[in-house]
């Protein structure tokens, strides 16, 4: 767990009150005293915000993030019948290519901390560099020990390339030495053949002590039977078809060579070329001697194995690891996490890795990815949390509910979601509901989200926040838009009657080309409905279709769709019809509009007292009576028209 310090914050005078958001925490101080005390102390007046998961606001962890989520979704992809060997391969190359994710961002944070022109931005940087390092090592003997499932022999190749990959500045000392004038006489020449030596790097160790030879005569005889050990000593190599057990034997031989040298005192006149067949014959005292050299007990580990134990056998490697630990550091001090966290990578204990790492690290990132590629390796099939949830999915989750708490970020843990089989579909639509839909681009991405899923609450929930905004600015089109996606009758029919308020007042409609194009989706309120056909109506009218518009005004009157507000409107909007030459109503068509307006004139309120609404009431009597007049010369010249046809 990681300490936070609040400043301003007194935690032992004053209790504290917290609250926990999906991933973030709200603390402030209470006005409660811990000790009971009068007076009243002044405290801190601020709320701060404590974020659980600060890693995903770092620019270059950042890049981790996103290079590791195709690599993730790619490993999901992994076609099952692929079996032994080629998925073997396949599962190996993508460690390899977490591992180069993990490389890139600590070699650009390492460029950033000796960048930095904060010291304490440095110090910050180069602790990054640190944890990222860790996790790199730690994946690395995971790949070797779980995923490669290296057996006897090659087992040690890969843990020497592994510690030569943990353990570079012999490159930078090689690069010093052999730069020098006269190399044998540089400063570090024998700190570097020893280094050298305990990496197993012993063709360019020959090689250092080839310049040695040339340089000092006298010791030149000792340089040549040292280097002739170091070409001969068995190794086995990848494209080496000998057994084990002549590997064994070859080794012995060797062995005994060396020790024969030594008690000989064949090294005696040089000190250097004695330590370094000492170390060569894996003499415990003189590799504890090199401790500055070697850095780590996991490196002493590795070196000891190689001169002592070159065929060790995965099953005895937490014996030898163990007791490397414990002859390193002596007593001295007491294992770092690291150490308890490679030890148990030895012991072959997953799940105590995935712990330790779990309470190590500042994020889920290391134990959400490792876990899963472990997962897809067959070997935590058996282990599931009591919770419902296995190992892998829980990690999962944790890591993209971290991941949801950044404004961009959140994109990324959808796939992570997806692909938890068990909570992975619940845990979505708890957080995307979460998220906060500050522009219309990041709402329609959140929506486009929640539609290939098929989450329809969401995308609900969604259109009528969008559709709520959006008449706050009084964007009625695109409100009426978002109710229709929504298929949300109150908000369209609430939408519509802004509308319709917007025609009244200005006397023309607003998007037209959207009320002009509802189609179906105009059925999903009465108001919506009324909306488009009365616009159908203004439509017919304005292309002369005289007939189908005095058939399409009567029945918004007659199916009771319009608002009882309206329809002095509509009565007012036959005026034009009924004065057209032609006779457009029909008898019947007349009377049903005479029935219409003695409705409406029987239900009107009555104003009595003089005001705004008594001169409204006036002009609307007066187009009312001339509506009146112009029914009854329109039905005076339906009846004579039809009367002539029926004669005729």
């Amino acid at each position: 767990m990681r300490e936070v310090l609040i400043p301003g914050v007194n935690s032992k005078k004053k209790q504290m009150c917290f609250d926990w958001g999906p991933g973030e925490m709200l603390v402030c101080e209470t006005s409660f005293n811990k000790k009971e005390e009068s007076k009243t102390e002044p405290g801190c007046p601020f709320i701060y915000i404590i974020r659980k998961d600060i890693d995903v606001y770092s620019q270059i962890l950042r890049k981790l993030f996103n290079e590791s989520h195709g690599i993730f979704v790619g490993l999901q992809r992994i076609e099952e019948e692929l079996t032994g060997k080629s998925r073997k391969a396949q599962l190996v190359r993508v460690s390899k290519n977490y591992r180069s994710v993990i490389r890139a961002c600590m070699e650009e944070m390492h460029q950033v901390a000796i960048a930095a022109k904060d010291p304490a931005s440095g110090r910050q940087f180069s602790s990054q560099v640190s944890i990222l390092s860790a996790m790199e090592l730690i994946w690395n003997l995971c790949e070797i020990l779980f995923i490669e499932v290296a057996p006897a022999g090659p087992l040690l190749l890969h843990l020497l390339d592994w510690v030569r990959l943990h353990v570079c500045e012999v490159d930078s000392l090689l690069a010093d030495v052999l730069g020098s004038e006269n190399p044998s006489k540089h400063d570090s020449f024998w700190k570097l053949v020893t280094i050298l030596v305990l990496q197993g790097r012993l063709d360019e160790a020959r090689q250092m002590l080839s310049k040695e030879a040339d340089a000092s005569p006298s010791s030149a005889g000792m340089c040549r039977i040292l280097g002739d050990l170091m070409r001969t000593m068995p190794v086995l190599s990848p494209g080496n078809t000998q057994t084990l057990t002549e590997l064994e034997l070859k080794w012995q031989h060797w062995h005994e060579e060396c020790e024969r040298h030594l008690q000989d005192s064949t090294f005696a006149a040089s000190p250097h070329l004695e330590s370094l067949c000492k170390i060569m014959l894996g003499d415990e005292a003189a590799l504890l001697e090199q401790k500055e050299l070697l850095n780590n007990w996991y490196h002493f580990l590795v070196t000891r194995l190689l001169y002592s134990h070159p065929t060790v056998k995965p099953i005895d490697l937490h014996l030898y690891a163990q007791s490397s630990l414990d002859l390193f550091l002596g007593g001295e001090s007491s294992p770092e996490p690291l150490d308890n966290i490679l030890l148990a990578a030895f012991e072959f204990d997953i799940h105590q890795v995935i712990k330790e790492c779990s309470i190590a690290l500042s994020n889920w990132w290391f134990v959400a990815h490792l876990t899963d590629l472990l997962d897809h390796c067959k070997l935590l099939q058996s282990h599931n949390l009591y919770f419902g949830s296995n190992m892998r999915e829980f990690l999962l989750l944790e890591y993209a509910s971290g991941l949801f708490a950044h404004h961009s970020l959140w994109q990324l843990g959808v796939d992570y979601f997806d692909y938890c089989p068990e909570l992975g579909r619940v845990s979505l639509e708890l957080h995307i509901e979460r998220i906060p839909l500050s522009t219309e681009q990041k709402a329609l991405k959140v929506l486009r989200i929640c539609e290939q899923r098929q989450m329809t609450e969401q995308v609900r929930s969604i259109c009528k926040i969008l559709a709520m905004n959006a008449v706050r600015n009084n964007r009625l089109g695109s409100a009426l838009s978002w109710s229709i996606r929504a298929k949300d009758a109150a908000f369209a029919t609430l939408v519509s009657d802004r509308f319709l308020k917007d025609y009244c007042e200005r006397g023309s409609f607003s998007d037209l080309d959207l009320i002009d194009n509802l189609g179906p989706a105009m059925m999903l309120s009465d108001r919506l409905t009324f909306l488009g056909k009365y616009r159908e109506f203004h439509r017919f009218y304005g292309e002369k279709r005289l007939t189908d518009a005095a058939s399409l005004l009567l029945s918004l009157m007659t199916s009771q769709i319009a608002p009882r507000s309206f329809w002095v409107i509509l009565l007012i909007d036959a005026l034009p019809l009924l004065e057209e030459k032609e006779v457009v109503f029909s008898a019947e068509q007349t009377y049903e509009l005479m029935r219409c307006l003695e409705d409406f004139a029987s239900r009107r309120p009555v104003w009595r007292e003089p005001g705004v609404q008594r001169i409204q009431e006036d002009v609307e009597n007066t187009k009312l009576e001339m509506l009146r007049l112009a029914l009854a010369r329109n039905l005076g010249r339906a009846i004579i028209k039809e009367g002539s046809l029926e004669g005729s």
